[in-house]
């Protein structure tokens, strides 16, 4: 390191975050202990020009000349100032500086120009957001893994270089509620896993993991083999998968012990709705949460009371009510809290973890907040609709609007549900928020216009997941920024067995990574979404926060609106059983809360004697052995008696018989002759 030589660039060209405002954050530069990688020789002949570093009068810093990133290459030490053009403008139109890439052999680094050293990424002046802590750092990246993070690296030559420009560096948000292939009445949603993935990419989710979701009687280890190949042929980011159980039964088992041990599945979705055709009864339900919990899976729950509801179906259908809004009026809010009361009571009686999926109304996510300050281990997941819309749509003039709301649980027709998740969300009492997408064209949810039991249920959200709870949430002070890191891509890492190698900025994880810009606004409309359905349920509405750089497997996905993405590229990610994050207590808890008899000695004396009285059986008449001719006759019952206080007697229904008059003669005759 002794021939390195700290060349300076005459032009004004110093890493951004010496030259950041200073309103973005209390100081230049912060360390935090196991974030740096250890460098010989990096933090040697560190000098900085003050004068260039002066306060200018409005507040900001003054351009400066200074120290530059010492570059090794082949031949020695090259200087980091060779830079090429940016492939995006430097400065965006508030004034404000924006995201640029440049290469450091002078060569552009645009899409198609990579050279085959696009592996090699430089992320500078960048704020780092961790779920715990936020301090800035630059970022090197290498073969898709985050191999430095911190002041003044040392990188090999060939390096694309992004500057930050003050932004916020974030670990990739991952979706843990995506349905892009489920099937229903034939038909699949538009949204594949190309389709989605790109949406997903496109606002900030680098990793998705989808539902398996097979049909009642198929294997569930075909089932995920199906669902694999269409991920790895279409997937443009990493994924993992969910399998659903629609029948609970002795024979899944083995099937279930196979896709833990040997295909990385580690969450299985459970039914308490959907009547005669995926729901399950308590007693199956506490068998499966039973030995999903010996697998060390965590188990996933559809709370709603799904006998209820089909006794309100065919009440709502019955009083001629066939549109959408007929729907939430079957799908009361008190159906999905009372289910997820006793989903959470199954979970603390079995001891194992529970994940609550699509939450979308304030009782059933006070449901799971009360039961958090209790000790019970479950978790709760809004979903990007219930966070940023309401469940008013369902009575729209337009079918196909309200229509394109239907999901279930359903949203809730109270205004002030989106804003009490995002309260949830932000002091904990939530973790994670997924999207649930599961994009039906107009046509298809047009197959129940007749019978709004038929309309196929999901909404669009995976590419607006993201930016609505910066939006609702951070922009409006409910959460900060380590929160909404949390919220969207580490606490989903660390349910699911992803955590550390997912959702975080540190040396080992992979490079899925964030360029978020908070300031950023945009309005959600159907024909600049990546999706390919024909609406969105969000048309129309403002969000703030969006991401400007997107980086997946160490590579630039998106960058300034425009995707670098290709189909097939997406990794399966397997997943270890026994996560500590949700397993942890509940381990301790087996240990502690050992169920035992009271020790006491024999009981020896008197029992009382129950005399055995068999039921008595009426057989059939036609039976050939039929006792009923033997039979004794019917005793009477003495409490009955025919007096009765009105005067009315049994024999009033018998006709009375005519008078005779009887006339006695003189001298005492009768008229009557005979008694017989």
């Amino acid at each position: 390191m002794s021939d390195c030589r700290r060349e300076w660039n005459r032009e004004d060209e110093l890493p951004v975050y010496l030259a950041r405002p200073v309103t973005t954050g209390p100081s230049h530069r912060q360390k935090h202990c196991g974030m740096f990688s250890s460098v010989e020789g990096a933090f040697d002949n560190k000098t900085i020009d003050f004068d260039s570093t002066a306060v200018s009068p409005r507040g900001g810093r003054t351009p400066r000349s200074g120290s530059r990133e010492r570059i090794l290459d082949g031949n020695g030490v090259s200087e980091a100032g060779s830079v090429g053009s940016p492939s995006s403008p430097a400065n965006r139109e508030d004034g404000r500086p924006g995201v640029e890439i440049t290469y450091l052999s002078g060569k552009d680094c645009l899409s198609g120009q990579d050279n085959g050293k696009s592996d090699r990424l430089l992320i500078k002046g960048g704020r780092i957001v961790n779920d715990d802590q936020s301090f800035y750092a630059d970022v090197y990246v290498e073969d898709g893994i985050i191999k430095q993070v911190g002041e003044n690296l040392i990188v090999p030559g060939g390096v694309k270089v992004v500057e930050a420009n003050g932004h916020m560096v974030i670990p990739g948000g991952i979706d843990v509620n995506t349905c892009f292939q489920k099937p229903y009445l034939g038909v699949t949603p538009v949204d594949d896993f190309y389709q989605g993935t790109r949406a997903a990419v496109a606002g900030g989710t680098t990793m998705i993991i989808d539902h398996v979701t097979p049909q009642p009687g198929d294997s569930l280890l075909e089932a995920f083999e199906q669902w694999q190949e269409a991920a790895d042929r279409k997937s443009c980011c990493d994924y993992s998968l969910h399998m659903d159980i629609p029948q609970w039964h002795e024979g899944v088992k083995e099937e279930l012990q196979l896709l833990v041990q040997e295909k990385g599945i580690n969450s299985f979705l459970v039914y308490m709705a959907y009547k005669d055709l995926y729901q399950m009864s308590d007693t199956e339900l506490y068998e499966a949460f039973s030995y999903l919990k010996e697998l060390g899976a965590v188990v996933l729950v559809h709370a709603e009371n799904g006998d209820l509801i089909a006794q309100e179906q065919s009440k709502i259908l019955s009083m001629g009510i066939t549109g959408p809004e007929g729907h939430p009026l079957s799908r009361p809010e008190e159906l999905e809290s009372e289910a997820v009361y006793r989903a959470i009571t199954l979970g603390n009686r079995v001891n194992c973890p529970v994940y609550i999926t699509k939450v979308m109304s304030k009782s059933a996510a006070d449901t799971i907040a009360q039961a958090r300050k209790r000790g019970s281990v479950v978790f709760g997941e809004p979903i990007t609709a219930s966070l940023a819309t309401d469940g008013s749509h369902y009575w729209s003039k337009n079918w196909a609007k309200a229509a394109a709301y239907v999901t279930s649980p359903p949203l809730s027709p109270d205004p002030t549900t989106p804003d009490h998740l995002h309260t949830l969300l932000a002091c904990g009492d939530l973790q994670v928020v997924g999207s649930a997408h599961c994009a039906y064209s107009t046509s298809q949810k047009a197959i129940g216009k007749d019978n709004f039991t038929l309309i196929p249920e999901g909404t669009n959200g995976v590419e607006e997941r993201m930016g609505f709870v910066w939006d609702k949430a951070v922009a409006m002070g409910k959460m900060d920024e380590n929160q909404f890191v949390a919220v969207t891509s580490t606490n989903a890492a660390k349910i699911f067995s992803l955590y550390p190698r997912k959702g975080r900025i540190a040396v080992g994880s992979d490079a899925d990574i964030v360029i978020w810009d908070p300031d950023r606004t945009r309005t959600i409309t159907a024909k600049l979404q990546q999706s390919a359905l024909d609406y969105n349920i969000f048309e129309g509405m403002e969000c703030r926060g969006a991401p400007v750089l997107v980086v997946s497997q160490g590579k630039v996905a998106y960058e300034e609106g425009t995707l670098h993405v290709q189909q097939g590229t997406g990794r399966f990610i397997p997943r270890k059983p026994f996560a500590d994050y949700s397993y942890q207590r509940v381990k301790t808890r087996n240990n502690l809360m050992g169920q035992q008899g009271v020790p006491r000695g024999m009981y020896d004396g008197p029992v009382y004697d129950v005399p055995a009285t068999p039921k008595y059986i009426t057989p059939s008449p036609s039976a050939k052995t039929s006792p009923t001719t033997h039979q004794p006759p019917p005793i009477r019952n003495l409490h009955q008696s025919n007096f009765s206080l009105s005067g009315a007697q049994t024999d009033d229904n018998v006709p009375r018989r005519s008078g005779h008059r009887i006339v006695a003669p003189p001298g005492g005759r009768s008229n009557i002759t005979s008694l017989g």
